[in-house]
């Protein structure tokens, strides 16, 4: 014992003095293994864009486009524009100067989001604050009524998240509390209420006697749009990465199409919520923290058999709305409704660029930066700048972004044509009727500009 007591000291004396000898640095220069300066591409305006592998220039083509003719709207019904998402080219003036601007209520704050894009109907535009107060205005700006929607067993603020959509003389308004209210648009009287014991932060969605939602618990629900009584629930898998902004449900005469925070679309009869297909969107964009997050932040968009949809995740895919058959892929994520116009679709994408993608086959056409990163430092790259859009509307795409711009780019080739400011950043996706553009601000603000 004594001999091993012997033997374990002179080793921890070996040790001790070993560790008192000082090391020799290897000669060289010390390279971080992923540079910060490597990982920022110059983007739009000179801004830091979060895209590291390749420069938008080195994906650009020259592939003609067939601009579609501008068709002067005289509503906008759900996000998107119409139940299916998708609005043919809005008519718009060419150069956009801002011609007035009105509170709606709560700007955004830490915890509370603005999520709601506004709805237009019959003159009016709705709009949602970021505390579930949904107000009516005219064309004008001027305020016409204005509703909290807040339950009363809770606080106002406690929770945000939401959508609009107006259909056969009701307003349908979801909230972040789990409650769906139906109503009259023109005085903001409630007419029902609807309850589902989960936040419902996406748009609903009408169609005929019919108003459809999905729940933030993977719950897909089919509403009568007269007394808001419930028709058919159709569950999916449980998941709890979700995002306070999530899709809606697109739907046509026959289907109604869900988004689920699992990454699931699942499509049912419209009438009797028969399960017809369902599709994952699954997929994770290599060196991104967000890629896991599985919910679907592009709401479906149908444009004849097709639908598109797109996740944070770094996908988009085109899938046969009749089968559920995948018809194609792309590496590109998308976090608002895409626009499909003359053979190609269009996507504000989960890095920070807007992309031209071929209609047929998914295969990218150009691709343009937008500004990511809100610092300038790259040691302090955290927060990024939020894009909302695009929509193609006198035609241009258009994108509105919280850094305070409305650009203007051209389709065909992914220029930036024009930026207007918007006065303390945008926070929905932009709307066209009557060639008059309206977003709202994180401020808590509608804006509008001819």
């Amino acid at each position: 014992m004594k001999a091993l007591a012997s033997t374990i000291g002179c080793f921890a004396l070996a040790m001790a003095l070993a560790g008192c000898e000082r090391e020799t640095p290897l000669p060289g220069e010390r390279l971080e293994i992923r540079s910060p300066e490597a990982m920022a591409i110059v983007g739009a305006e000179g801004a830091p864009a979060i895209q590291g592998v390749t420069p938008a220039s080195a994906t650009r083509r020259d592939v003609p486009f067939s601009m579609p003719g501008q068709v002067n709207h005289a509503a906008w019904t759900h996000r998107g524009g119409s139940p299916t998402h998708r609005l043919s080219h809005p008519a718009l003036g060419t150069n956009l100067t801002q011609v007035w601007s009105a509170d709606i209520g709560a700007g955004e704050t830490r915890k509370a989001k603005i999520t709601a894009d506004p709805v237009v109907a019959d003159g009016r535009i709705f709009a949602m604050d970021a505390e579930s107060t949904v107000t009516a205005l005219s064309t004008g700006g001027g305020t016409l009524w204005s509703r909290n929607l807040t339950p009363s067993r809770e606080r106002t603020g406690e929770a945000s998240g939401g959508g609009l959509a107006i259909s056969g003389g009701r307003l349908y308004v979801t909230t972040g509390f789990g409650q769906m209210f139906a109503l009259d648009p023109a005085t903001g009287q409630v007419v029902w209420t609807q309850g589902f014991d989960a936040p419902v932060s996406g748009a609903p969605t009408v169609q005929g006697d019919l108003v459809y939602v999905s729940s933030r618990d993977n719950r897909a629900f089919a509403v009568r749009a007269s007394n808001g009584r419930l028709l058919w629930e159709l569950p999916v898998a449980p998941t709890s990465s979700v995002t306070v902004n999530g899709a809606g449900p697109a739907v046509t005469s026959r289907l109604a199409v869900f988004p689920f925070g699992s990454a699931e679309l699942v499509a049912a009869l419209r009438q009797g919520g028969i399960r017809i297909w369902s599709s994952t969107l699954a997929g994770q964009r290599r060196g991104r923290a967000y890629a896991g997050v599985s919910d679907i932040s592009s709401d479906p968009v149908v444009v004849g058999d097709t639908l598109y949809a797109g996740s944070p995740s770094g996908r988009i895919a085109a899938i046969d709305i009749n089968s559920g058959d995948r018809i194609w892929t792309a590496t590109e994520g998308a976090m608002s409704p895409v626009v499909v116009e003359g053979g190609s679709v269009f996507a504000v994408t989960d890095i920070q660029q807007l992309v031209r993608l071929d209609a047929g086959t998914g295969e990218l056409i150009w691709a343009t930066d937008l500004p990511g990163f809100k610092a300038k430092k790259p040691k302090r790259f955290q927060a990024v700048y939020a894009h909302y859009g695009p929509v193609l509307a006198g035609g241009r795409l258009i994108v509105a972004s919280d850094d305070g711009n409305l650009r203007s780019f051209d389709p065909r080739s992914g220029a930036l044509i024009s930026a207007v400011p918007i006065p303390d950043g945008a926070t929905t996706n932009p709307v066209v009727v009557n060639r008059t553009l309206y977003v709202v601000n994180t401020k808590g603000q509608l804006l509008a500009f001819r």
